[in-house]
């Protein structure tokens, strides 16, 4: 008997496992690939935080259960940090819950505010957790183009219009994850306004807070009067603290809201291993030179990678914070969109990226690059990426005469 899962039938295929697959074929050929694909920081965790780590991991009581909401110490430094910060002041026993990073956050939010048949606005294209997890947790999605934050804040109104039933949890994510783009307080003054107007939640992901490079430092959610009221801030140490595997979130603001995800959490796990809630806790209220550190590293890839690529003949735009570059594809390959194109730049220049279309079809057309390897092989895959240019038409027409004849 087959049996057919409801949630996962809810789910597409996954675009980004096609670009996955021909990155271990050609890397079990032996082909080096140098890859921006995926976001994953390859800066060592800073010294003290490790240290602190494995300190706390020597305590013979280390391994025992921990709290799901996150042990106090760390809730209390999340809080002093956003009061550090962003002058925003949380309690942390009703308005803080840390989560094992922010994707955890996020998808248990989903289970937590979710009825089957609610409605939420998400940006498109967007991270897929933010419309992935309302989608497995029975919710509908109602996509808003956001390759601008102004086309998105625009386009709220309109989805609130034309939605039935009405949306119930509005999502914004800045810095952007693919678009790279920034937005300022006043942005979200418009979002609280809109959504007390509408009557929405609103879930914040500010996951990139600290990795910004030419503006001031983005700003939170939570700074805008009333915010609290209907809105929380997912974030993560996961960028800021290069600990991406280390499964450390936050998620912050209204204490019904953190309530809920509580009750939810309680039943699902037990809290991330003590010891790294405890290293977490000495990340943030520790020196935060090495945060400084982290985002001159990032700020000297993108630099690269901006004037480099330029001399290649690929005009990408320069991002002003995150740790991506979201770039339209190069007018010769305009017409093979943006999963093609991907896997044509792997296999003739081996070069990864992720092809816009997997974070939305809004994001067809443009790539996502990766600031994760460093300035040596930035300027190699240029050298490649000048002769894939150049090129163009023979690995078209190459790339043509392997398509199989339609039925």
């Amino acid at each position: 008997m087959t049996h057919e899962f409801h949630r996962i039938r809810r789910l597409p295929p996954y675009v980004f496992e096609e670009v996955n697959k021909l990155k271990a074929k050609l890397r079990g050929q032996g082909v080096d690939i140098i890859d921006f694909g995926m976001g994953n920081p390859d800066m060592p965790t800073p010294k003290h935080i490790v240290d602190k780590l494995i300190e706390t991991a020597r305590d013979p009581k280390a391994g025992r259960y921990s709290v799901s909401k996150g042990i106090i110490g760390l809730r209390r430094a999340m809080a002093g940090y956003y009061d550090r910060r962003f002058g925003v002041k949380l309690n942390p026993d009703t308005e803080v819950i840390a989560t094992m990073g922010s994707k955890e956050g996020f998808a248990n939010l989903a289970q937590a505010l979710t009825a089957p048949g609610d409605t939420v606005i998400c940006p498109n294209p967007a991270y897929p957790i933010h419309a992935y997890g309302f989608i497995m947790a029975g919710g509908v999605i109602r996509h808003v183009p956001a390759l601008t934050p102004e086309e998105y804040l625009s386009g709220i109104s309109k989805a609130m219009k034309h939605s039935a039933p009405p949306p119930s949890v509005l999502i914004v994510s800045y810095p952007s994850n693919p678009t790279a783009h920034w937005v300022d307080l006043d942005f979200y003054k418009d979002v609280i306004k809109l959504a007390k107007q509408h009557d929405l939640l609103v879930l914040s992901d500010i996951a990139y807070s600290e990795i910004y490079f030419d503006n001031n430092p983005p700003p939170s959610i939570l700074q805008v009067e009333g915010a609290k009221d209907i809105a929380v801030e997912v974030n993560s140490l996961s960028k800021t603290y290069a600990m991406a595997g280390w499964r450390v979130g936050m998620v912050v603001g209204n204490s019904r809201i953190c309530a809920a995800l509580a009750r939810v959490k309680s039943y699902l796990d037990y809290g991330a291993f003590t010891p790294i809630q405890v290293a977490a806790a000495a990340a943030l209220n520790g020196p935060q030179d090495c945060v400084e550190e982290i985002r001159g590293i990032y700020k000297g890839r993108r630099d690269a990678l901006i004037s480099s690529m330029k001399l290649a003949g690929w005009d990408i735009p320069s991002p002003p914070a995150s740790m991506f570059a979201w770039s339209p594809i190069p007018e010769q390959y305009k017409e093979a969109g943006s999963l093609l194109f991907s896997k044509l730049l792997m296999e003739e220049a081996g070069v990864a990226v992720a092809p816009g279309v997997g974070f939305g079809e809004y994001g067809e057309g443009y790539v996502r690059i990766g600031l994760v390897e460093n300035e040596q092989r930035i300027r190699q895959a240029a050298r490649n990426v000048r002769k894939f240019l150049d090129q163009s038409g023979q690995i078209l027409s190459k790339a043509r005469d392997q398509m199989p004849e339609p039925a």
